[in-house]
């Protein structure tokens, strides 16, 4: 191996784990066919919806990084405030919310771009 391509090798895998760091990053579509968009928010996440009867209003502040992520999920119908996961895997992501340990309402939205 030539020491150039060696170097691009390097490059290549310090991009890869930079843009891993941020797999959550993305515009998806909701487990109700609408679009939502997380995107960061200061040194953390914050998830607004963007299509449908609640577009603009933020639902979602979490932190984390990888593939999973914690926080605040809220539901714009009823303005419930659940405690929240997202663990990203491929072009899912999966959202757990609790207001206690037992009401829960988990959902998997599928990532557009």
């Amino acid at each position: 191996m030539t020491i150039r391509s060696a170097l691009a090798t390097v490059f290549i895998s310090i991009a890869s784990a930079a843009s891993g760091a941020d797999t959550v990053v993305g515009t998806w579509k909701t487990a109700n066919g609408e679009t939502s968009a997380i995107d960061h928010c200061g040194s953390n996440y914050c998830i607004v919806a963007k299509s449908g009867r609640y577009a603009g209003q933020q639902i979602g502040f979490f932190s984390g990084a990888g593939d999973t992520y914690t926080g605040r999920l809220t539901d714009p119908r009823t303005k419930t405030t659940y405690s929240g996961r997202l663990i990203v895997s491929g072009n899912s992501l999966k959202l757990w919310g609790c207001a206690t340990r037992v009401l829960c309402k988990t959902q998997t939205w599928t990532r557009l771009n």
